[in-house]
């Protein structure tokens, strides 16, 4: 009887202090994650030159974006547009001064409003804009980017990026998987997320914003410790 009983107790104590000692051997580490990356020391181009269809200006500075290049025909863009909204507007619009802007030639306004609707399911939209400008205008925030391929002939791309609240824009410097380190693969980068691929846009974009989040809620409360860069994130690669 008395086996019994300590053996009992000898489970509900394992029981009670496992979750303990595993809560305890993690806590460490949300204080040494690696920030994401600055993948170009010179500042992304602000939309000073652009108008917008919100009441308000639109501007990158001080705001956690997502920036999209929808070109001429953005509604034509439904696919990459749903997947930004269901996989990173849906999760991530809770949180403060974050936004996703999507660049367009001006005189598709009313394109604008076609893919709105489209997209739109009666959600609350305040923080997705549309940002209209001239030609040579998109092309220079684009070209302010560090990136792998151009614009098309229509001003689009299917891949968007991230820039954080000081204009620098966020990627990884090494994009590598667990079992290509292992063995011993050559690290590439990821300047960019292609809106196509659902996996890309649902796993990598997803961390990689929950990072930077996290970033700054330690920055507001003073335990973010900037030295805890990788040695190659603030230098810009080639």
């Amino acid at each position: 009887m008395e086996i019994r009983k300590i053996k009992r107790y000898l489970v509900l104590v394992i029981l009670f202090f496992l979750p303990v000692a595993f809560l305890l051997m993690l806590y460490p580490s949300t204080h040494n994650y690696e920030p994401l990356n600055i993948v170009k020391k010179q500042q992304v181009a602000d939309l000073e030159l652009f108008t917008s269809n919100s009441e308000t200006d639109i501007r990158l500075k001080d705001y956690i974006t997502i920036i999209a290049f929808f070109g001429n025909e953005p509604e034509n863009q439904v696919i990459a547009a749903s997947n930004l909204k269901e996989l990173v507007y849906d999760k991530f619009k809770g949180f403060k001064k974050f936004q996703i802007v999507i660049v367009l030639p001006k005189g598709t306004e009313a394109k604008a409003d076609q893919l709105q609707d489209e997209i739109n399911n009666y959600d609350d939209m305040r923080f997705w804009h549309y940002v209209f400008g001239q030609p040579n205008d998109i092309k220079k925030v684009f070209e302010s980017l560090k990136i792998e391929e151009s614009l098309d002939q229509n001003l689009f791309s299917d891949h968007v990026f991230i820039i954080d609240q000081d204009l620098k824009q966020r990627g990884r410097l090494d994009d590598r998987t667990d079992q290509e380190k292992e063995q011993q693969h050559v690290a590439y980068p990821l300047y960019s997320y292609d809106c196509i691929e659902v996996a890309e846009i649902k796993n990598k974009m997803s961390d990689d914003l929950r990072i930077l989040f996290t970033e700054y809620r330690q920055k507001r409360k003073g335990e973010f410790d900037s030295a805890s860069r990788r040695a190659g994130d603030i230098k810009e690669t080639n």
